[in-house]
């Protein structure tokens, strides 16, 4: 017996056929399509009939493909007894899809013993579907070790079902066969390898590999390989070309593609063209676009659109809705409809819900409800709320407790807990390990930060080199550069040293700048400074002023100044009262002098 080779092939599908012998390079006019089609059947049909094996085939197979079951049926059953194992394997798609799949099975056998990869692809998929693992990995294997590109796929497939390693191969087989599913499963295997095997200089090559396969997948039109790559672009910056294959998979209907376009959009200041996309991404599920539709009507004011999106978000089964209908419902005072949806975000895992619910239950005075919801949302991994936490055991008076929340929060990076951890270590003693948090608060934009670090470094400041002539040298030093960091954040402590620095190297315009900023802020000191610089440079009226309000707000040696003001004057009365003040307010030093003062004045207006 003379055996034909392959005359048919399968679709993708794996479950319908097509002639091999022509491959259309460009799409012709359809109706010449049609005339073409016609004519070549004809000319099987002829051939067929005159005992053509080859033709009886061909035409069975154009005939299936067309859908005519009844009339490919006799002509491929012809072919199949006279040995053309093309015609063996379409005769089971035929029977396949008429539900004899065990007669469908038999074919396929013939067909796959006689060396068609096709047959022994469609039985390999049948024993798969019946659970015969067995029997389907062989005969994958079979079909995939003979060049099928759908056997290669099945077989990795198969392989990776059962966690075995060399479905990677495979699935690379298949894909540089063209197979664009193993395209993009290859890629995601490879962004999901453990980071123990992709370290260093190998965890570069497999995220470009990725990039390469996910890219082959996307051109080829997988909308989900076009998602990933999009992401890929967008986190290394190339937000044009990721934008591009985030249209090209929301083109295609990837719900998630057409959100993630919205905020590229949004983000480029498009915020029309955004909700457009989020609009579409919503009305096919995405609960991500639904939440960003109602951010963006809330933040327009049209709170009751941003419920209705919300909701969707919820409905569509993202948790984020119902935490963003508590915020809604917080800011417009519901408080009662806030707290109901935090419980069912939090109930549902969402780690800030929680933390939003604690800090509710604490704003109405029930701490013994909140620190469950904190603890859980602290757990789960919520920074704020391990921070919260902190702040909760610190008000208890319970020191231990609340460290070890700041310590926790610190090490993820929050600025507060960071600062929180220094003020512990230096009040320990522990002034390594404090400056080490401080400067990690600082850098995180901290201003009380910035300044307790700026005294620790000052306090380990040499004394400043003098001059070959005597005359001091000033070098800039990194403290200096601290306090000028939170003086610049408006610290007042700070901006009190920072002038004091300038004062003591002689720039007197950028102390009173300094001094005025703080005195204007509400710092004492910086309006007592500030009247000292004024008194010093004769305009003792307007320093005068600045004592006033020092002295006003607590300041002793402020009101002393004022009382040695007065009595210069001859206003002894007045002179008295603020002597009387100073007194009253300290420290010790000033009290003594003041009382002096004082006394002095009250014989004078007695004599």
């Amino acid at each position: 017996m003379d055996v034909m080779g392959d005359k048919a092939t399968l679709f993708e599908t794996g479950r319908f056929v097509q002639p091999s012998s022509r491959e259309d390079t460009e799409t012709p006019d359809e109706t010449g399509e049609l005339a073409d089609e016609a004519a070549e059947e004809l000319r099987q049909r002829l051939a067929a009939e005159a005992g053509d094996v080859e033709a009886m085939s061909v035409l069975g197979a154009m005939l299936l493909r067309r859908g005519d079951l009844d009339g490919a049926e006799p002509h491929l059953r012809a072919a199949t007894a006279a040995g053309d194992r093309a015609a063996a394997n379409n005769l089971g798609v035929l029977l396949h899809q008429r539900g004899y799949a065990e007669e469908a099975a038999g074919w396929w056998r013939i067909a796959a013993v006689a060396g068609s990869a096709a047959a022994a692809h469609a039985l390999g998929r049948h024993h798969r579907e019946r659970g015969d693992e067995p029997a389907a990995e062989y005969w994958l294997r079979q079909s995939a070790e003979q060049g099928h590109t759908l056997g290669a796929y099945a077989l990795a497939d198969l392989l990776e079902h059962r966690g075995d390693a060399a479905a990677e191969q495979w699935m690379r087989v298949a894909a540089e066969r063209g197979h664009r599913e193993a395209a993009y499963r290859l890629a995601r295997a490879l962004d999901r390898k453990p980071a123990r095997e992709t370290d260093g200089d190998n965890g570069v090559q497999a995220a470009e590999e990725a990039e390469q396969w996910y890219r082959q997948a996307a051109a080829r039109g997988h909308r989900r390989a076009a998602l990933h790559l999009g992401s890929i672009l967008e986190r290394r910056g190339e937000l044009k070309e990721a934008g591009r294959w985030y249209l090209t998979s929301a083109k295609d209907g990837e719900a998630r593609a057409a959100c993630a376009l919205g905020f590229l959009l949004r983000d480029a200041g498009d915020t029309e063209n955004a909700a457009v996309w989020w609009l579409r991404a919503a009305q096919d599920g995405d609960g991500n676009a639904a939440n960003a539709l109602g951010a963006l009507h809330a933040e327009r004011g049209e709170t009751q659109t941003a419920e209705r999106w919300y909701r969707a978000a919820m409905d569509a089964g993202d948790v984020n809705g119902a935490y963003n209908l508590g915020l809604l419902c917080a800011e417009q005072g519901r408080t009662t409809q806030a707290e109901q949806w935090y419980r069912r975000a939090a109930y549902a895992g969402h780690r800030e819900a929680a933390n939003a619910l604690a800090i509710l239950l604490l704003q109405g005075g029930d701490e013994t409800g909140a620190e469950p919801w904190f603890s859980k949302a602290a757990e789960a991994g919520s920074v704020d709320a391990a921070f919260n936490l902190g702040i909760l055991h610190a008000g208890r008076g319970e020191e231990k407790a609340a460290l070890r929340w700041y310590e926790r929060a610190a090490a993820a990076g929050h600025t507060e807990a960071a600062l929180q951890v220094g003020i512990a270590r230096l009040r320990d003693g522990d002034e390594q390990e404090a400056e080490r948090h401080l400067r990690c608060a600082a850098g995180g934009g901290s201003a009380e930060a910035a300044y307790r670090l700026a005294t620790v470094l000052d306090a380990r400041r040499p004394p400043e080199p003098a001059h070959e002539l005597g005359e001091p040298v000033h070098r800039r030093s990194e403290c200096e550069e601290w306090y000028e960091r939170a003086a610049s954040q408006g610290h007042r402590r700070a901006q009190v040293r920072v002038g004091m620095l300038a004062a003591a190297r002689g720039d007197v315009v950028e102390a009173a700048r300094w001094y005025r900023e703080a005195a204007e802020a509400g710092s004492r000191n910086g309006a007592f400074n500030l009247g000292l610089l004024l008194a010093r440079e004769g305009s003792e009226p307007e320093a005068a002023v600045w004592w006033t309000r020092a002295a006003d707000a607590g300041h002793g040696r402020a009101a002393l100044r004022l009382a040695l003001v007065y009595a210069r004057r001859g206003e002894l009365a007045e002179g008295q009262r603020w002597a009387d003040r100073a007194v009253s307010l300290g420290p010790d030093s000033v009290t003594e002098r003041a009382a002096r003062l004082r006394d002095a004045l009250r014989q004078e207006l007695s004599a």
